[in-house]
């Protein structure tokens, strides 16, 4: 019996091999538009909103500038903690706001003008978060300050405010303050957010408290920038009924009351909410949690698409991720390892397709997944931290976001006959097959088509033979230059080479160099040109599992 069941499995492993190696069909219809490629890629945030002015801070904010030929979005936490501007594992502080003597408010900029000063220098737009609680407006009685790895959250600084008004003050210094720095036309084009997560114990208060909050919060920016982009509550993805209930009752708060500011209509220029992944260790590898980060965005669509008041209103998800701690290494949580490797950059690949799926499902108006995803400063090379480049080093999931930086124009039709179904998805993630599958774009002289073999197991498996058809190139065009990129674990992979260097923690000048040229989104062989016929162009790769294309074309 137990041979019987051996023979068994074995067969049905040598089945699975086989049907994985079978030649994959994908065609691309560039006449079939499906609206407009909105860059949801280029928004990107992090804890330590210090990191910002130290050495691989500012290289990495000038890389993220450089992906994108539109403007690029950073987040930040901590913008009114107090403290000294040193930075920890989830933590930072600017000291902005401290009471005198004799009580009366005191305003320091020292320590965050440096941060929107770097902004300015790489040329990327703050996403101006209001949080946290200064010390001397925090009515919590615990300690202000909770170090990781204990909850960082559990502190005072997460308190509401001893006194709304001289919160709503302190909201109208700062946008002043940063109004008169780089001028009316320039902040006018950034986004204000009011605090993050407060349906968990990022906030220690109520949901009316919060509302509170926000109303005094958004009725001081635009007293000072009446077209200012205003916009909250950030809460966390709207997947459990606690946090579908409070995004729900806050839109009716906004849409239905008058501000507890100044009695007049609350300003809601975008909505913003939190879906997160859930990976985990199964049988010693890493399974992806691909199908939470979608659920939870498409109730948080679901939601807003009650309201006819906000269903062109933007969303802005300000933090969608594989899961939610940037700063948990995978020393802390195994499942974690996913963050060096190829996988991180072919989930982004599959969650980006998905999220404008199911923004066209609910006819809703996605304008941003953020990547909740920086640098760490002092910590060991390949830590598996949530972040982009580690030492100065570039990650492979960089690589898939200066890919969908060479995407433009309309997204266009895409059929594989390997891809999971978006309902599939939503419920089941990817399990079972991989998704083997597409998401295309064409411009004016060109088109591209992003490529992905996604599985949520991180396992060896064989990879797939891809005829990728291009329909649709304009009827006069013969010759059609294809540029093919590469993320897998030998191209446009830092990690890889790193390894093969034995993962020196001090690696020489020499090593360094090979690692920063290894770090880069990389050709998978020199572009060439492809007669064009009937307007078809055709292309056949093989494409392992866990590995991202980007095929452009020109003509």
């Amino acid at each position: 019996m137990r041979k019987l069941a051996i023979t068994f499995l074995c067969a049905i492993a040598m089945q699975a091999v086989a049907q994985s190696s079978q030649p994959v069909s994908i065609q691309v219809d560039l006449n079939k538009s499906q609206g407009a490629y909105k860059p949801i890629y280029s928004w990107f945030g992090y804890d330590e909103s210090n990191y910002t002015t130290m050495k691989y801070g500012k290289q990495l904010l000038t890389q993220l500038h450089d992906l994108s030929p539109i403007p690029v979005y950073i987040r930040a936490h901590h913008l009114f903690t107090s403290g000294n501007g040193v930075p920890e594992l989830k933590w930072s502080s600017t000291n902005v706001f401290t009471l005198d003597t004799n009580g009366k408010p005191v305003y320091d900029f020292t320590i965050t003008d440096p941060i929107f000063d770097e902004f300015k220098a790489a040329k990327v737009r703050p996403m101006v978060e209001f949080g946290f609680m200064p010390k001397d407006l925090a009515t919590g009685k615990e300690a202000y300050q909770v170090h990781y790895p204990a909850r960082t959250t559990s502190g005072s600084s997460q308190s509401p405010p001893k006194d709304y008004a001289m919160w709503g003050e302190l909201v109208r210094k700062y946008t002043e303050h940063l109004v008169q720095r780089y001028g009316k036309e320039e902040t006018s084009t950034w986004y204000w957010e009011v605090w993050n997560e407060p349906d968990i114990d990022y906030w220690h208060g109520t949901p009316e408290e919060y509302y509170k909050l926000y109303d005094y919060a958004v009725a001081a920016v635009k007293q000072v920038l009446p077209n200012a982009i205003v916009g909250g509550p950030a809460s966390t993805g709207p997947a459990s009924p606690k946090a579908s209930a409070f995004l729900d009752n806050f839109l009716k708060h906004t849409s239905n009351d008058k501000s507890l500011a100044n009695g007049k209509p609350i300003p809601l220029d975008f909505i913003s909410f939190h879906p997160k992944g859930r990976p985990e260790v199964i049988n010693g590898h890493v399974r992806m949690g691909l199908s939470n980060e979608l659920a939870a965005a498409e109730e948080g669509f679901k939601i807003v698409a009650k309201y006819p008041k906000y269903i062109h209103t933007p969303i802005i998800l300000s933090e969608a991720d594989p899961e939610g701690c940037a700063a948990c290494s995978s020393k802390v949580n195994p499942s974690n390892n996913y963050r060096n490797g190829p996988l991180y950059p072919t989930y982004t690949a599959a969650a980006i397709k998905a999220l404008f799926d199911l923004q066209d499902k609910y006819k809703v108006n996605l304008i941003s997944m953020l990547s909740w995803s920086f640098e760490f400063e002092d910590k060991d090379y390949f830590e598996g931290f949530r972040s982009l480049a580690t030492n100065g080093i570039d990650k492979p999931v960089l690589n898939v976001f200066r890919m969908a930086g060479l995407m433009s124009g309309n997204r266009v039709a895409t059929t594989s006959s390997a891809q999971i179904p978006l309902e599939q998805m939503v419920k089941e993630g990817v399990r079972q097959s991989p998704d083997i599958d597409a998401f295309a774009t064409r411009a004016e002289h060109e088109a591209a088509v992003m490529l992905w073999n996604y599985h949520d197991d991180d396992l060896p498996a064989t990879g797939a033979t891809v005829n990728l058809t291009v329909v649709g190139v304009p009827a006069n065009v013969r010759r059609v230059l294809i540029e093919h990129y590469r993320i897998d674990a030998n191209h446009s992979n830092a990690y890889t080479v790193w390894k093969g260097m034995g993962s020196p923690q001090s690696p020489s000048a020499e090593q360094y160099a090979q690692l920063m040229a290894a770090g880069g989104l990389e050709l998978l062989q020199s572009p060439e040109w492809l007669d064009s016929e009937g307007g078809k162009v055709s292309i056949t790769t093989e494409l392992p599992r866990q590995g991202t294309s980007l095929v452009r074309l020109k003509w």
